[in-house]
């Protein structure tokens, strides 16, 4: 089996993958496994405490595993001083449900492990998609937190990023692309040098340290 820690898609054959929502978040009462989050691409200024409210009723559903993707984006036009205040509201909710938090962050990682700190975040973090340097990814284990990588693993930069780090915290994921996990399973194990098989089982321990009620 295939994990694919973050998709805008449902599971394929062969795959267990958490469907990320950023809005319907009614339809995580649909079979399946899902992720919902308050996106800061798409933050309404006017609603984002009622679809806070919404994501509240919804997550307690089982079949949503965890909270986000949400986070920090220094790019897109969203207010920064918004974007904080509903990343915060949800690290509070994760914490208080014992839910997982699923990062996006672009361009502001200092702020974003800031926050948690503030918080004293006690759940599992993953940050997904990530892009960046070694020394970071070693300040983001350093905090426990996890790593998920996907299509950029095609480029050697990140092929030597995702060797840097420790197989424990690893994950992987296909995002919003069209594109199989099994390519990306075998896009990491070309960089690890290992078999397929063994990432595969890799992964599954890691998805149950952080997720103890997966494929259950």
């Amino acid at each position: 089996m295939f994990i694919n820690i973050h998709s805008h898609y449902p599971s394929q054959a062969n795959e267990w993958a958490i469907q990320s929502l950023y809005e319907d978040f009614g339809r995580a009462t649909e079979p399946g496994v899902y992720s919902i989050g308050l996106h800061p691409w798409y933050i309404d200024i006017q609603n984002w405490k009622a679809q806070l409210s919404v994501l509240k009723e919804q997550s307690v559903h089982k079949q949503v595993v965890a909270i986000g993707e949400c986070g920090l984006d220094k790019v897109c036009q969203t207010n920064m001083e918004l974007q904080v205040d509903v990343f915060t509201a949800q690290v509070q909710w994760a914490n208080n449900t014992r839910k997982p938090l699923i990062i996006h962050c672009v361009r502001a990682f200092d702020e974003v492990l800031n926050i948690l700190d503030k918080e004293k975040n006690t759940v599992p973090v993953i940050f997904h998609g990530f892009n960046r340097n070694a020394l970071l990814a070693a300040k983001i284990i350093e905090k426990g937190y996890y790593l998920s990588f996907g299509t950029q693993l095609q480029n050697e930069s990140m092929q030597s990023v995702v060797r840097s780090i420790p197989f424990e915290k690893l994950f992987l994921e296909t995002d919003a692309k069209e594109l199989s996990i099994e390519l990306v399973y075998t896009f990491a194990a070309t960089a690890l040098d290992m078999p397929v098989e063994s990432l595969q089982n890799q992964l599954k321990k890691n998805t149950l340290t952080v997720f103890p009620s997966a494929f259950s």
